[in-house]
């Protein structure tokens, strides 16, 4: 909510967030809240604008495709291991069938988790691609190593978790009503912003660390 046309951009995004069920709205939000981050991890305190709406969907788009990738491999591997598990367990027959096929089951338990690994790793992908500028970054697991594995990013990632809940609590009272329910929109764009730029915050607290380190301390002459 800082700067002068804060109303404006929620307004915006609100309006965007009425017309989900189209795909162009959805990238482009999804390219702005990417921005949100970039801008964060560059130091600016204020909201991006919502300006080269090419540039937006195109990003937004990227969006998509990092967290598809980040999260379809690991879910189809346990779908798959997991079905081949009580496939064979099912071919089987008998005590030894049922323990296979047990496991099998067992294996579709390890989506929870897998899930919030998810959640917890893109994130830090999308921040390093939104400072990057390509897609490839994304994916720079050397980097993101560095990142993730600190208690300090862990901490952060759990506090949008806890504005996501209280932002969905806000709406689902807010839905009660006729009126409510169109503020909700508005409510959403206000918490998502607010989210990314606790991603963002994460993200470029603990790469600056990372450099403090590799560079160690200026001195002067």
């Amino acid at each position: 909510m800082q700067g002068d046309s804060w109303i404006a951009q929620m307004l915006i995004g609100g309006v965007l967030l009425v017309f989900f069920f189209l795909l162009i709205p959805v990238f482009a939000f999804n390219g702005y809240l990417l921005r949100v981050i970039g801008t964060t991890v560059e130091g600016e305190s204020e909201p991006p604008a919502w300006d080269d709406w090419g540039g937006l969907i195109i990003d937004g788009i990227k969006f998509s495709i990092v967290g598809l990738v980040y999260s379809i491999v690991p879910i189809v591997a346990i779908f798959g291991i997991g079905s081949v598990l009580l496939g064979l367990g099912g071919a089987a027959g008998n005590s030894g069938g049922g323990i296979i096929a047990g496991f099998g089951l067992m294996t579709f338990l390890l989506l929870i988790p897998v899930l919030f690994l998810v959640y917890y790793i893109v994130p830090a992908a999308l921040a390093n691609m939104a400072v990057e500028g390509s897609l490839g970054a994304a994916f720079d697991f050397s980097l993101l190593k560095n990142v993730v594995l600190t208690s300090d990013y862990f901490i952060a990632v759990l506090m949008p978790i806890v504005v996501g809940i209280i932002t969905n609590l806000i709406s689902n009272i807010l839905a009660v009503t006729v009126i409510g329910l169109v503020l909700v929109p508005f409510v959403t764009y206000y918490g998502q912003v607010a989210v990314f730029r606790m991603f963002g915050t994460a993200f470029a607290s603990q790469t600056n660390k990372n450099a403090q380190q590799v560079t160690g301390p200026t001195t002067s002459a």
